[in-house]
C-alpha cells in the first residue's frame, strides 16, 4: 500500500446509485467540490431496493449541511415525520412501548430521569416512564411541529419517513448541479494495478474505461468491488441475528398519517409499517429458518391495514459486515458493507457515517495504512454498537409461543451487551460508548420497554422526601406536556409546509419504484 503514498486522489469513482450512491455523492461534491472530480455510474438495468425507509435524526444534520430546504424534501420526497418506533409484542405478545428520539423528564448532571422513574416505582407511583416523553405523548396524540429554541425541556428530536426511489433521484439532482458526472453502464472488467492490487479503472460493457484513484462500492449487497473482485471476506452476525429475508409491499395511505413507525413482532419476525405522504410502506423481516417464503408473504398481506397496491417481493439478505469497510482504495457503503435489519432505521445513516467518516480521514497525498486502519476501527465499533442494540430487542424476551423467541431468549450474546444488560438492571448504570449512534435515553427506553427494570437507583434520585417527590414529578409531568394543547396535528403540519392535498400528492396510485 505504501508504494501508492503521495498519489493525490484527483478523483473518485461511486460504483452504484440508489441511495447510497447519491448520497456519497451530494455530500463529497458539497464538502470537497473544487479539490476532486466525482463521477457516479449505475445502470437502468439494476433495480434498487428502495422500499419506504425511516430515518433517525442525524438525517437533519446531513440535509444541514447539504444546504437542503426541509419543506421542498419533504415535497420532493413524499416524507412524515417520525418522532419514534412503536414496538409491538415485543416483550411479550399483547404489550407495546415506544422508543422515542426524546429525553424523558429532566436530567440532571449526574443522574438521568430514568433513576428518578425507578424510585417512582418502588414508591408505587402511578404512570408510566413515557408520560414524561414529549415525543411520545405527540405521537400518542398524532401532534406534530418543531419546537426548537424553547426550553431544553420540550426539545423534540425528529426524522423522516420517505420513499427511498424519490430520495435517491433528489439527491441526484442536487449531485448533478454541483458537477457529479453520471454515467449509465454496466461494469464488465475491473483493472488492476499490478504488484499493488490497487483499483485502477472499471471497463464498462461497450469498452469504456472509467479511471480514478478512490473508488466506492455503492453497488449493493453484491459488492462488486469490496467482495467479487478485492474477495475482503464477510463477517456473519446471523447466529446472533437470524432473519435473513423480507417482504416487501406498498398500500394505500391512511386518512391520518401517525408520526412513528411501527414494528410488530411475529412468531418468526415483525412487520414494519412506515406512514408516507402518497402511501404505506409494508414489509415482514423473517427468519427462513423458521418460516417459508410463501407462509411469509401471507401473513404480510393478512396484516396489512389499507389495500395493497401491487404484489409482494422478497429481499434476501446476510446479517453481518465486510470484514474490512475501506480495502486498498476502495470503501465500501450501504449494502455492500454490510447489513443490519432495519429494526432501528439505522441503514441510511449508515450510508450517512461512512461518507462523513471518509469526508473527515479524506487522504491528501494519497491514501496511508494509518487512515484505513482508523477508518476500519470506527466502521467496526459502530456497526457493533447497532448490532448490539438490535439484539436487546430479541433477547430479552418473555414471549413462550415460538422457537426463535425461546432460542433467542437463551442465547448467549456478545459480551459488552451482556455487560450493559447486567449493570443496568442491577443500579440503571448505562455509559455511553464512543461511536454508539444510540444514547442513553434510547437504551433506557428498550431496556425498560423490554422489561428489564433496575433494582436500584442512583442516590441523587432519593433527596426529596417521598410526599414531595410525588408532587415534583407530577409538576414534571404537566409542564412536559405543555406544548401539546398549541401543537398542530401532524397532517395539518405537513398541509401547511407542503400542501398535502394538493393534486401532485392524491393517493391515487402507487409512485412506480423508479431506478433512483
Amino acid at each position: 500500500m505504501h508504494d501508492h503514498a503521495g498519489q493525490r486522489v484527483r478523483k473518485v469513482v461511486i460504483l452504484g446509485g440508489g441511495t447510497a450512491g447519491w448520497m456519497a455523492a451530494a455530500l463529497i461534491a458539497r464538502v470537497l467540490g473544487g479539490r476532486v472530480a466525482v463521477e457516479l455510474l449505475e445502470s437502468e438495468e439494476i433495480g434498487i431496493v428502495g422500499v419506504g425507509e425511516a430515518t433517525i435524526p442525524p438525517i437533519r444534520t446531513l440535509n444541514a449541511v447539504l444546504g437542503i430546504d426541509e419543506a421542498e424534501f419533504l415535497r420532493e420526497t413524499r416524507a412524515t415525520i417520525k418522532l419514534a418506533i412503536r414496538f409491538e409484542n415485543w416483550r411479550e405478545e399483547g404489550s407495546a412501548y415506544y422508543h422515542t428520539f426524546g429525553t424523558a423528564g429532566r436530567n440532571t448532571a449526574f443522574a438521568a430521569f430514568h433513576h428518578f422513574w425507578t424510585r417512582a416505582r418502588k414508591l408505587g407511583l402511578p404512570g408510566s416512564y413515557w408520560d414524561f416523553d414529549l415525543n411520545y405523548l405527540c405521537a400518542q396524540a398524532g401532534k406534530f411541529a418543531p419546537t426548537e429554541g424553547n426550553d431544553p425541556i420540550w426539545d423534540m428530536p425528529y426524522a423522516f419517513h420517505f420513499d427511498a426511489a424519490l430520495y435517491g433521484r433528489f439527491l441526484r439532482r442536487y449531485a448533478e448541479q454541483r458537477g457529479v458526472i453520471r454515467t449509465e453502464g454496466m461494469v464488465a472488467d475491473v483493472q488492476r494495478m499490478a504488484g499493488v492490487g490497487n483499483v485502477s479503472a472499471l471497463v464498462l460493457r461497450d469498452g469504456r474505461v472509467v479511471h480514478g484513484d478512490l473508488f466506492i462500492d455503492c453497488s449493493g449487497s453484491r459488492g462488486v468491488l469490496i467482495q467479487q473482485h478485492l474477495g475482503t471476506g464477510y463477517e456473519d452476525w446471523s447466529h446472533w441475528l437470524p432473519c435473513d429475508r423480507a417482504v416487501a409491499v406498498p398500500s394505500e395511505r391512511f386518512a391520518q398519517t401517525l408520526p412513528f413507525t411501527r414494528a410488530i413482532a411475529h412468531g418468526a419476525g415483525w412487520q414494519w409499517r412506515i406512514p408516507l405522504q402518497h402511501r404505506n410502506g409494508n414489509g415482514l423481516v423473517y427468519s427462513s429458518r423458521h418460516l417459508s417464503d410463501d407462509a411469509a408473504a401471507a401473513l404480510l398481506m393478512a396484516n396489512l391495514e389499507s389495500p395493497a397496491l401491487g404484489e409482494p417481493r422478497l429481499i434476501t439478505f446476510r446479517t453481518g459486515r465486510a470484514l474490512r469497510q475501506w480495502n486498498r482504495n476502495v470503501v465500501a457503503v450501504g449494502l455492500a458493507s454490510g447489513f443490519l435489519e432495519p429494526l432501528e432505521s439505522t441503514s441510511i445513516h449508515l450510508i450517512q457515517s461512512a461518507i462523513v467518516r471518509l469526508l473527515h480521514l479524506f487522504p491528501h497525498q494519497g491514501i496511508t495504512d494509518e487512515l484505513v486502519a482508523e477508518y476500519n476501527r470506527q466502521s467496526r465499533i459502530e456497526m457493533e454498537l447497532i448490532r448490539d442494540f438490535i439484539i436487546l430487542h430479541y433477547h430479552v424476551n418473555n414471549r413462550h409461543d415460538t422457537a426463535m423467541w425461546r432460542d433467542l431468549r437463551n442465547m448467549a450474546v456478545p459480551e459488552r451487551l451482556a455487560r450493559k444488560i447486567a449493570l443496568f438492571r442491577a443500579n440503571g448504570t448505562l455509559v455511553q460508548d464512543q461511536y454508539d449512534i444510540f444514547m442513553e435515553p434510547s437504551w433506557a427506553q428498550v431496556l425498560i420497554g423490554q422489561g428489564v427494570l433496575p433494582v436500584d437507583h442512583h442516590p441523587l434520585a432519593a433527596e426529596t422526601p417521598a410526599q414531595d417527590f410525588a408532587a415534583q414529578l407530577a409538576d414534571l409531568a404537566r409542564i412536559k406536556a405543555r406544548p401539546l394543547a398549541s401543537l398542530p396535528s401532524h397532517d395539518a403540519y405537513l398541509e401547511k409546509v407542503v400542501g398535502l392535498n394538493s393534486p401532485t400528492l392524491t393517493p391515487d396510485r402507487p409512485v412506480p419504484a423508479g431506478r433512483g
